[in-house]
């Protein structure tokens, strides 16, 4: 246990430059300590005993101001930065050495059982006020911008803003070139994709003399 939390501290003092000392780390950063009371929630969880699982990830998030379902995998030196407002759902998956700031979300649709968080895989930047719902993958070394709303699959080493996130970069390279102004509406999308499946069912009904 002593040799897990040296590493959680390294790799928080190696990434974030206002860390000057380990035992500022250890007494005063919130996000390793809603991390370190999230290992004994899982095992719990883990052990079927949920409702002391819970009451530990609840206090947590009283303390912290974190919320980690025990359920959720974290894996080694995650760096939760900041950390007010973060959630991380119960089928959530987060790979080492991931970097998660303020008010970021790994959520669900709320419509699925069984896998319905995502996974990010090793070395993942997810940036403060991201949304990241569904049971979907986050390729290694993913970079996820600001208030980007991320609604489907990540490649590795790739880079996506805006709502919904597109991918922008790619192994370093542009892939295209986003448009501030007219980023696709999701919702006008969706109900335009409605109304022409309307249209399509009238004409075949009309065509079968079965409407009015």
């Amino acid at each position: 246990m002593l040799g897990i939390l040296k590493k959680e501290i390294a790799a928080i003092k190696e990434r974030d430059p206002a860390a000057r000392s380990s035992a500022e780390v250890l007494l005063l950063y919130s996000g390793l300590h809603a991390i370190l009371l999230h290992r004994p929630a899982h095992w719990l969880y883990k052990k079927r005993f949920y409702f002391t699982a819970r009451m530990i990830s609840q206090a947590a998030r009283l303390f912290t101001g974190i919320e980690i379902h025990p359920g959720a995998k974290i894996g080694t030196g995650v760096l939760i930065d900041h950390g007010a407002g973060v959630v991380i759902g119960e089928t959530a998956e987060v790979g080492d050495n991931c970097v998660i700031y303020q008010g970021a979300t790994l959520g669900g649709t709320g419509k699925e059982t069984g896998k319905r968080h995502p996974t990010l895989g090793k070395n993942v930047m997810v940036g403060s006020g991201a949304k990241i719902l569904g049971p979907f993958k986050i390729g290694d070394n993913a970079k996820i911008a600001s208030n980007a709303v991320v609604l489907q699959p990540l490649p590795a080493n790739s880079t996506a803003v805006g709502v919904p996130a597109k991918v922008v970069k790619l192994n370093g390279r542009k892939v295209s070139q986003l448009d501030q102004v007219n980023i696709p509406d999701p919702v006008w999308t969706e109900l335009k994709r409605l109304d022409s499946e309307v249209r399509k069912l009238k004409k075949e009904l009309n065509s079968k003399g079965e409407l009015p």
